[in-house]
């Protein structure tokens, strides 16, 4: 979808002009954008699925399994517990997996894209 909006004022001392329209819709299409699309998505949404899964199990067990989550692993503490927290773990992992990904795969080639575009390379 394109805009006639002016672009935002660059910043930096370059005297390139403003990538237009055209140039932006040029470079979406290009077969190096798809593949930056490609390397994001193929790490996004399998984690996405895992993780909405691995949320609703949580909650489906705790709805319709509650002597499971209730069994006492030590002490005080439960299954539901244990998975509870679990759910914060891997919400952290997840976190930190994608910033490790996008900063050895995606941001060389959002630079790359971006550079070309300002005129820089």
């Amino acid at each position: 979808m394109a805009t006639e909006a002016p672009p935002p004022p660059r910043k930096g001392t370059g005297t390139a002009p403003a990538p237009t329209t055209e140039q932006f819709v040029e470079v979406q299409r290009s077969e190096e954008f798809g593949e930056l699309r490609r390397t994001y998505r193929s790490f996004a949404f399998p984690l996405t699925i895992a993780f909405i899964t691995w949320y609703l199990l949580y909650v489906l067990l705790s709805n319709y399994a509650g002597g499971f989550m209730g069994i006492r692993l030590f002490g005080n503490i439960n299954v539901a517990l244990v998975l509870g927290l679990g759910q914060f773990a891997t919400t952290f992992l997840i976190a930190w997996l994608y910033s490790r990904h996008a900063a050895l795969r995606l941001d060389p080639k959002g630079e790359a894209i971006k550079a070309r575009m300002e005129g820089d390379a």
